[in-house]
């Protein structure tokens, strides 16, 4: 357990290196450049705000289920990705979320998106749904 612990440690110390905050308009031309179509745009930036404040380094806290969240869209390692080597739904290494390259990240956020809709994420429930969101067409 005192190695895990290290472990998480030292890769949380590592991310932080590589760490980036989008600024608005950024984000929100990545996420059209990558195919996200324009009438979802404010609801992706709600929620990648909720999650994570538009950090590309957050590891979440332990869930009830001990399981982590990674990256700026906050995918969850027990049903997405695995840590140490691709795996799970999305076949990545979670630690590939938590880089400044966020392409890899919104591929993974738009298969569980075709899944399950926003409703996959909480801090879009919490914060978005039902709620007058920030328009960010000027950005596009």
């Amino acid at each position: 357990m005192k190695y895990l612990s290290i472990l998480f440690v030292s890769l949380t110390v590592c991310s932080l290196a590589s760490a980036k905050i989008f600024e608005d308009c950024e984000l929100a031309k990545k996420l059209y450049k990558d195919g996200t179509p324009k009438v979802q745009i404010n609801d992706w930036m709600c929620l990648i705000k909720a999650e994570s404040g538009k950090r590309t380094d957050i590891i979440g806290p332990q869930n009830s289920n001990k399981s982590y969240d990674y990256g700026i869209f906050q995918i969850n390692d027990r049903y997405w990705c695995t840590v140490g080597k691709p795996g799970k739904d999305c076949n990545i290494d979670c630690n590939k979320l938590l880089d400044d390259d966020i392409t890899d990240d919104i591929k993974c956020a738009k298969k569980i998106y075709n899944r399950h809709k926003f409703s996959a994420w909480y801090g879009w429930i919490n914060k978005c749904k039902g709620k007058p969101l920030q328009d960010y067409s000027h950005c596009l």
